[in-house]
């Protein structure tokens, strides 16, 4: 009489459709089973983040330029430059007061070329 073969977890058998796979075990033409998955590995890692200490989260690091009303960006962003601002037109100045675009620069941060 043969020896029934086992099928279950761990045996080498091959694991049927909807049978638990064993992961533990090493696989073929694994050259070191102990470097298996391991299944454990987010263990003491509740409550972190990836920020740095003393920060809150999504606050940057450096200051941030302050926008006139007129940028399409801060100054110093990528594909950005200055342009003359259209309210004013360069000068700053819009009748006797100080442009509110431009707050009055005269300029404005632009995005330039096109995607």
């Amino acid at each position: 009489m043969a020896a029934k073969e086992s099928n279950a977890p761990g045996s080498g058998a091959p694991a049927q459709p909807g049978e638990p796979i064993d992961l533990s075990t090493s696989v073929a033409g694994e050259e070191d089973p102990g470097a298996a998955i391991d299944m454990d590995s987010t263990r003491g890692t509740e409550g972190r983040n990836d920020q740095p200490a003393g920060q809150a989260p999504r606050q940057p690091s450096f200051p941030q330029a302050e926008m006139a009303p007129g940028d399409e960006a801060p100054p110093g962003t990528p594909s950005t430059g200055e342009n003359l601002c259209p309210q004013c037109g360069g000068t700053g100045r819009l009748g006797a007061s100080a442009c509110p675009n431009c707050l009055g620069t005269g300029k404005v941060i632009v995005g330039i070329g096109g995607a």
